[in-house]
């Protein structure tokens, strides 16, 4: 008779990232993150944050902002970013405009994040004066 192994770290983070992140379906406040670089906020809804905080994610949302210093980036509205993870822990960042088209690239040679992919939605709010990070679900 095989015993069934039990899951790792890793796997009972993912396994509970899967369970839980589909539950947040709106925010009721947003978290601001402070970048001297940016001109405006920079904010999460509560799925984002837990999402960077539960994953120990918050290097993803450091990458997201430190991409809107690129023009093209930033003059982009409403933004799409997914990070993919392979089984060698490589990774790579993407964002595009929600229609396919490209704008940044970013490889990261490692990553412990650990879902093998997530994406998230930026989006330009002129009523919260920034840009508003949130799950998909939260949109």
């Amino acid at each position: 008779m095989t015993t069934p192994t039990a899951l790792t770290k890793a796997e009972q983070l993912a396994a509970e990232l899967e369970a839980n992140l589909p539950h947040f379906t709106g925010t009721e406040s947003y978290t601001n993150l402070r970048y001297p670089w940016l001109r405006s906020r920079f904010l999460l809804t509560d799925g984002a944050k837990y999402l960077a905080e539960t994953a120990k994610a918050f290097w993803l949302m450091d990458a997201i902002a430190s991409h809107q210093t690129n023009q093209q980036v930033a003059a982009e509205p409403f933004q799409v970013w997914k990070l993919t993870v392979n089984e060698q822990k490589q990774a790579a960042l993407v964002c595009t405009d929600g229609n396919e088209t490209v704008l940044v690239r970013q490889e990261i040679p490692y990553s412990d994040f650990p879902l093998s992919e997530i994406t998230l939605y930026a989006e330009q709010s002129d009523y919260l004066a920034g840009r508003v990070v949130m799950l998909t679900s939260e949109y």
